[in-house]
């Protein structure tokens, strides 16, 4: 006689804390996304990263609710809470950059428009919605000494965040680096670093860091020494070679260089401190053993 399959249904996907933080991500992306589309007001590169950002994390959160009250996750050829774990960090990172993107680009003052009465509703659900991946990274945070998942330690969080500012910064790159070797060396450095950063992102998900036939922990301590010293001259070059002898032109809009090359400046700065702490908490998880 045949057997009939039966699906497993775990409710602790939508009952335990992390379940209900990533039901409140799902609800509050979608009516974020919902009332900005109301709008038909969301034109240009910034609007539609920000809808962007809402649509994809409110169907990967949903995904990953799906997957786990259903107990699938354990078919797919990853590791899962490395997986989760990298996606809210993520998640957090984007919607909290809508949330500061979006009003500053579309919300004008005085707002007494219906208009801006939505797309102000919209940045509040937005701020709420990053609250909760917030809470959704803090909740499945390693406990300290618990390696078993390294995108949620505090090192691979940050390798998260790493990647993310990376992005940030050739998101405002414009032509001018081509002019000056020093730039070039700039530009070069978010790209290595960059590129490095996502490849153990990638590898620790797919659970290929295993087959690297070399101490890992202590070649990760020496990348993010490295990665720190790259970005020390970055930090230093890339305002010396773009603001020496230069004065901020009047007026200097949203797609003024000067602008970007300041925001390039602070991303920079970001990057270096997190580095910065990567390599310290990387090598006391490494080289200093607790009890």
């Amino acid at each position: 006689a045949g057997t009939m399959a039966v699906a497993t249904v775990n409710l602790r996907a939508v009952t335990s804390w992390v379940g209900i933080a990533r039901l409140f991500a799902v609800v509050l992306s979608c009516v974020a996304f919902s009332l900005v589309a109301s709008t038909g007001h969301f034109e240009a590169p910034y609007g539609t990263w920000c809808m962007f950002t809402w649509c994809f994390c409110f169907a990967v959160t949903l995904l990953v609710l799906l997957l786990e009250l259903l107990e699938l996750y354990p078919l797919l050829p990853l590791s899962w809470d490395d997986f989760t774990s990298a996606f809210s960090m993520l998640a957090a990172l984007m919607v909290f950059t809508s949330s500061v993107v979006f009003p500053s680009t579309f919300i004008s003052s005085p707002c007494s428009s219906s208009l801006c009465a939505r797309q102000a509703v919209a940045t509040t659900v937005s701020c709420l919605c990053f609250l909760a991946y917030a809470l959704e990274v803090g909740l499945t945070r390693a406990k300290p000494g618990d390696i078993s998942s390294f995108l949620s330690t505090v090192p691979g969080l940050l390798k998260v965040f790493e990647a993310y500012v990376a992005c940030l910064i050739f998101s405002l790159l414009d032509d001018s680096f081509h002019l000056k070797a020093g730039l070039q060396w700039c530009v070069a450095v978010y790209s290595i670093c960059f590129i490095i950063t996502l490849l153990i992102i990638i590898f620790t998900i797919g659970r290929c860091l295993t087959y690297i036939p070399c101490p890992l922990e202590k070649v990760l301590v020496g990348y993010n020494a490295l990665a720190l010293v790259m970005y020390i001259t970055a930090t230093i070059i890339w305002p010396v070679y773009n603001f020496r002898d230069t004065k901020r032109p009047n007026p200097c809009g949203s797609n003024c260089s000067w602008n970007k090359h300041l925001g390039i400046t602070f991303l920079t700065i970001f990057n270096l401190i997190a580095y910065l702490v990567d390599l310290v908490y990387s090598t006391k998880m490494v080289f200093i053993r607790t009890p």
